[in-house]
Formats: structure tokens, C-alpha cells, sequence
């Protein structure tokens, strides 16, 4: 029981070093610039008021989709940069699939996320297809299938837009498959979306995935030592389409959320991003679907409780911008250090052991 309140406490050390450090850091760039370091923090920590409460639910859902489309490649070493190319070509898809009404109802709801998970694969595993067949690395040929992304979707969704118009977005989703939300937040004027649940889908997925499969074990496995893995018998080339494929449709849920429950169509105010923010939340959650968790509802919390700075504290808000790529910086260091320390506390703990052992041995001799 106490090497494992030990190892819970070095686990939880790493992210709140970091965490520490950004603060520290950010309250020194607050200073330098004559802005009143304690009001800003005094308002970014203030305590959520139930609108705010129900917006930190509402995006870490949508982070947290995001960091674990990244988690699934950086548990086999794979760098998938490219699921904000993936979600926002996945979300448009699905935006016109499900403005068409092709089906009735929630069934068409079904039918849109389906589509957008197939769309998101698709797009990620062109990348793994490419890394495979001619060794492109997945992070050049995702940054630049993110920027192919880009301008496929802008010029698609002016095709199916409504001519003689400025505001260019797919046409409205039913009033029939438009999500209302769920209201758990009392005395909240908004919902939450009803598909946040696709976040804890995604999650139990996630976690059955790693370490109650045999996929799970050989991706693990392939990515603490590729050639073990290709010693052992793991086909390391198809582990790397399905690990894409599996990242991609994840990727593609992202919009989800969005799209029902929020926009009811893609648009050119369709919040975008949320690929890139995920990875930071995947380094800060160490990949983990509850430390991922922690993480999304705190990018959640900076980015929601930021919006007050200019009128309270008259700081912009790109200061929370500051602090969150801080974190990103200090949380592989701070990894690190505790990794370090745990070894050599194994190592003395170990020590400490044989000479136990070993004394009273010497006495018998």
C-alpha cells in the first residue's frame, strides 16, 4: 500500500510541477509587463458562475476527444499533427450528410457520426498508408494533409452553400435531429451537449482497447521497442494503418458535439483548433484516459475563465495562451525529472532490500 500512495504521488507530481512552473512563469511575464498579476489570478481563479460551468463541461468533452485521437499515436510512437485536419474535413462532411436529411430523425444523428468517423479515418490513414508503402513520416504527411484539409473544406462548402450570400455554412440540420442537451447545471441559461457522451464512449473504448486486447498489448508493445515488437511476431506496418485509422475516426467525433448540439451546420464560425489543443492536453494527461481528463477540464477551465481578463483585470486573454504553452514545454521536463527520481528511489529501495537480505546471512556464516 505505500509504493503505490508513492508511485500515485510521483504520477501526480509531474503535471502539478508543470502546472506550477506555468504559473510562476506566466505571473513573471504579468509582472514585466506592469499588468496586476494578482487580478488576474484572482479572476481566472475565481469560482465559475453556472454558464461558465456548463461551457468547461462542453469544451473539455471536445478536447478531451481530441487529446485521445493524439494518445492512440503516441502510444505507438506515432505523431498524428494532422487530427485538426481530420475533424474539421470530418465535421463538414457530416455537416452536409446530416443538412441533407437523408434519414429521419435521431436516426440521422446515427447516421452523420458514422460518416464522420469513416471521413476521419479515411484522411488519417492516408498518412499511415503513405508511412508504410514509401516511409513517409506521418508528421510531414499530416501537417500537410491538414493544410489540404483546409482548402478542400472552404472550397467544397462554398459549392454547397447558398449562392448570393456572405454567411457560407452547409445547410441547417433538422429541427428533428438537433440535439437539445442535457440540463445538470441548475440555474444554467444552456445545456450541455448531449453528445459529451461520445467523450465517455470514446474513453471506455480507449481504455478496453490498451489493456484488454491483444491489439492494445502489441500496440503498447511496438511502441516501447518497435524491433521487440517485430522479434515477437507483431506485423508492425498494419499496426501502424489500424493505429491511424483508429486515431482519425476518433478525430472525427470531435465536431460532434459541436455540430448537434451547438451550430446545427458547418460554417465559416465553425471553431477550429481543437486538433492542436489536443495535443497539448494528451502530453499534459500523459496519454492516460483519466489524467487526459484532468487535463481537458483545466484547458477547459483557463480558456472559459480567461474570456472575464479584459474587464476585470483590462489583461488580454492570449495570457492564458502563454500559460498553456508553458505547461506544454514544462510538463516533458518535469516527466523527466520525476522519471528520474522514481528510478533512483527504486534503486535505493532495492539496495536497501539486499542488505537486509544480506546481514543476516553474514550472521549465520
Amino acid at each position: 500500500m505505500r509504493f503505490d500512495v508513492r508511485r500515485a504521488a510521483l504520477t501526480l507530481a509531474a503535471p502539478l510541477l508543470a502546472i506550477i512552473f506555468a504559473v510562476l512563469v506566466t505571473s513573471l511575464v504579468l509582472a514585466v509587463a506592469g499588468d496586476p498579476v494578482g487580478e488576474v489570478w484572482s479572476t481566472i481563479f475565481s469560482k465559475p458562475k453556472p454558464r461558465n460551468i456548463v461551457n468547461i463541461i462542453n469544451s473539455g468533452s471536445v478536447l478531451y476527444l481530441s487529446a485521445l485521437a493524439v494518445a492512440v499515436g503516441f502510444r505507438m510512437n506515432l505523431f498524428n499533427i494532422g487530427v485538426d485536419g481530420q475533424y474539421r474535413l470530418a465535421a463538414f462532411v457530416a455537416a452536409y450528410v446530416a443538412g441533407e436529411a437523408w434519414l429521419p430523425g435521431k436516426l440521422n444523428v446515427v447516421f452523420s457520426i458514422v460518416v464522420a468517423i469513416a471521413v476521419g479515418a479515411i484522411w488519417a490513414g492516408i498518412a499511415g498508408l503513405l508511412r508504410v508503402t514509401r516511409g513517409v513520416s506521418e508528421v510531414i504527411s499530416t501537417i500537410m494533409l491538414n493544410s489540404i484539409a483546409t482548402y478542400l473544406v472552404a472550397y467544397l462548402l462554398r459549392q454547397v452553400s447558398a449562392k448570393g450570400t456572405n454567411n457560407i455554412h452547409t445547410n441547417d440540420i433538422p429541427v428533428s435531429s438537433q440535439l437539445a442537451g442535457f440540463k445538470i447545471v441548475p440555474d444554467a441559461p444552456i445545456a450541455v451537449y448531449t453528445l459529451s457522451l461520445l467523450a465517455v464512449v470514446a474513453a471506455v473504448f480507449y481504455w478496453l482497447l490498451l489493456n484488454r486486447t491483444v491489439f492494445g498489448f502489441n500496440l503498447r508493445a511496438t511502441g516501447q521497442s518497435e524491433s521487440a515488437a517485430v522479434a515477437s511476431g507483431v506485423n508492425v506496418k498494419k499496426m501502424i494503418i489500424v493505429s491511424m485509422l483508429i486515431s482519425g475516426g476518433i478525430a472525427g467525433l470531435i465536431g460532434m458535439p459541436l455540430l448537434f448540439g451547438d451550430s446545427y451546420n458547418y460554417g465559416l464560425t465553425f471553431q477550429t483548433g481543437l486538433g492542436f489543443a489536443g495535443i497539448a492536453v494528451a502530453l499534459l494527461g500523459r496519454n492516460n484516459p483519466i489524467g487526459i481528463a484532468f487535463a481537458a477540464l483545466l484547458f477547459a477551465f483557463l480558456n472559459e475563465q480567461s474570456n472575464a481578463l479584459q474587464l476585470t483585470a483590462g489583461v488580454s486573454n492570449d495570457i492564458v495562451n502563454i500559460m498553456q504553452g508553458v505547461i506544454v514545454l514544462s510538463v516533458v521536463v518535469a516527466y523527466e525529472v520525476v522519471r528520474r527520481y522514481n528510478n533512483a528511489a527504486e534503486q535505493r529501495r532495492v539496495a536497501a532490500q539486499l542488505e537486509s537480505t544480506r546481514q543476516p546471512e553474514e550472521v549465520a556464516a
